[in-house]
């Protein structure tokens, strides 16, 4: 899969949630409430299955090794918006909440979430939780934390999520209070991301602008940080003082594996045990090698083309349609996917609606962007606007063939039209710089990503399009739909708010403000020795890690 924010990066789960008035939620009911995307044991979407986990573990083992794509630049939380970051922090570091291999909402830090009024939200803490310097945390911990991602001189990538939070304070020993301006549904849902983290005060502030990349992280997660020796591996060690079930592994080290071949190689000679985000032209070869298993999760993921800048040809809507028309998105599932994935015109996943009503999920994707290849009217477009012989640049990467080739279909689309679609290439180790510096987005038009929600609602992917959001890299705006978020935002009710983003879905599908082409699932591979890591994109924040054990 291809580096991208989490917002969640990537918050989570929805459920029938009365949150108004003076509802009492406590963290074991919204976990009732709640309900991820359905799920039975495993079924079939067009020639690949879902698994809802991997066999549990066995028993422990000494350590693991696992296949990373990149490494990262900071696995400071604040800056944890991308999968190698989030990867590797998951299980180092915890947050209040936890999103779990069910995708589902569960306590984390917090063993009790209380919304006494629409605007405030109570976190009381578990006692007893050690950090991994052997302090025990307290509300001022995390009143700290979440301060740091507010706090404009971290450029915190979760800073969206904050927006509409007041103030943090210490209610008690273990208790904090979060007062918000207004009600906001997806604040106490991405308290299960990076945006609700808690690490030791003394422990950030000693390590000053280094934290993060070197020493401890002073979390609380079941695994601790060991060597990191840069450019090849990250070592993890187990936490024996964790407070949660303790990991099965006694330590894991993460191997940086740039080259796609490389990675597979890796797993099929055993120099690695297993890896999410795995090379598309991979998969038969380990589906077929008897080294292991390939399985396939719940990803909540979509396939798009990103349109960073409408400076140029783009900022024509002509254009962007009918570039969409020429794009073979048939092909790109075949040869770009290795057939793991179905043909999209949604920019959201079917399963981020399906806690919705079934009129309003229907509602959700009638009359969108159209799938079907159609020449001939994308070259009338295109004649229409005036762009025929018109440049546009498109980013691309060694990271994976689902970039480089969703790149080179872009590219042979807009030959097809008229268009002049440049492709320039990026090292994956600099592709992630594409989401945080608009200096790596300067002269280029658009990139392939691969968009996963963080939490399983619509709006964790519709709002950046908000003017101003931080992946509205084109610099979209638009009153009404700005309007339509924070209707979205304030409502606690999922089936009023689902209506809202149907609205928004349309909105986004009308303008192609990112070009969707496909829904992809997560993929992850294990060998023999070890199993129990999820199927799901909950790698993202839930420490999976700890699960992994013996096989045998």
């Amino acid at each position: 899969m291809t580096p991208t924010p989490a917002r969640r990066a990537g918050a989570t789960p929805r459920g029938r949630l009365a949150l108004a008035g003076t509802a009492l939620l406590s963290a074991a009911a919204l976990v009732a409430a709640c309900s991820g995307p359905p799920r039975g044991g495993t079924s079939d979407q067009a020639g690949f299955q879902l698994s809802a986990s991997t066999p549990p573990a066995k028993g422990e083992i000494q350590s693991f090794t696992w296949a990373t794509y990149a490494e990262p630049p900071t696995l400071d939380y604040v800056q944890a918006f991308d999968y190698p970051q989030n990867t590797i922090l998951a299980n180092v570091c915890e947050s209040l909440m936890r999103w779990t291999p069910q995708l589902t909402l569960a306590p984390g830090l917090a063993e009790k979430a209380s919304n006494p009024d629409p605007t405030t939200w109570v976190y009381d803490l578990r006692s007893g939780v050690h950090f991994h310097d052997g302090t025990v945390m307290t509300a001022d911990d995390v009143v700290y934390s979440l301060g740091r991602q507010t706090n404009p001189d971290n450029a915190s990538a979760w800073a969206q999520v904050f927006q509409n939070v007041d103030s943090v304070t210490k209610t008690g020993p273990l208790q904090v209070t979060v007062k918000l301006k207004q009600p906001d549904s997806q604040f106490p849902q991405y308290m299960a991301t990076a945006a609700g983290v808690v690490a030791a005060k003394a422990g950030v502030e000693a390590a000053g602008k280094d934290y993060g990349t070197t020493g401890s992280l002073d979390c609380t997660g079941p695994f601790t940080m060991g060597t990191w020796a840069k450019g090849q591996s990250i070592e993890l060690q187990r936490f024996d003082s964790y407070w949660g079930t303790k990991a099965k592994s006694g330590k894991v080290v993460f191997s940086f594996l740039t080259d796609p071949s490389a990675r597979t190689n890796a797993m099929l000679s055993g120099d690695v045990d297993g890896g999410y985000l795995i090379p598309t032209e991979s998969y038969d070869r380990l589906k077929k090698s008897g080294a292991g298993t390939l399985y396939f999760g719940e990803g909540l993921s979509t396939v798009n083309v990103n349109v960073t800048s409408m400076q140029g040809a783009l900022g024509d809507v002509r254009v962007r349609k009918a570039l969409s028309l020429a794009l073979d998105r048939g092909g790109f599932v075949r040869t770009g996917l290795g057939g793991s994935g179905s043909v999209t015109g949604s920019l959201t996943t079917r399963a981020a609606w399906a806690t919705a009503p079934d009129d309003v999920r229907k509602a959700a994707f009638e009359g969108l962007t159209p799938t079907a290849q159609d020449i001939e009217q994308a070259k009338s477009l295109v004649k229409e606007a005036g762009a025929n012989g018109k440049t546009l640049v498109m980013a691309t990467s060694t990271i994976g063939q689902d970039v480089s080739l969703l790149a080179t279909a872009v590219q042979a689309a807009g030959a097809r039209i008229g268009l002049d679609i440049q492709l320039k290439t990026i090292a994956p180790n600099a592709f992630t710089a594409l989401f945080t510096d608009p200096k790596a987005r300067e002269g280029i038009d658009m990139f392939p990503e691969t968009y996963y929600d963080s939490i399983t609602d619509p709006l964790d992917l519709l709002t950046n399009f908000k003017t101003g959001a931080y992946q509205n890299f084109a610099g979209y705006g638009d009153k009404a739909y700005d309007d339509l978020v924070d209707r979205a935002t304030a409502e606690y009710d999922p089936a009023k708010r689902a209506a809202i983003e149907a609205q928004l879905q349309k909105t986004a599908s009308e303008q192609l403000l990112w070009i969707p082409v496909a829904e992809w699932p997560t993929a992850v591979f294990l060998n023999k020795r070890i199993t129990g890591a999820p199927t799901t994109i909950s790698y993202m924040y839930y420490p999976w890690a700890a699960d992994v054990g013996a096989a045998q």
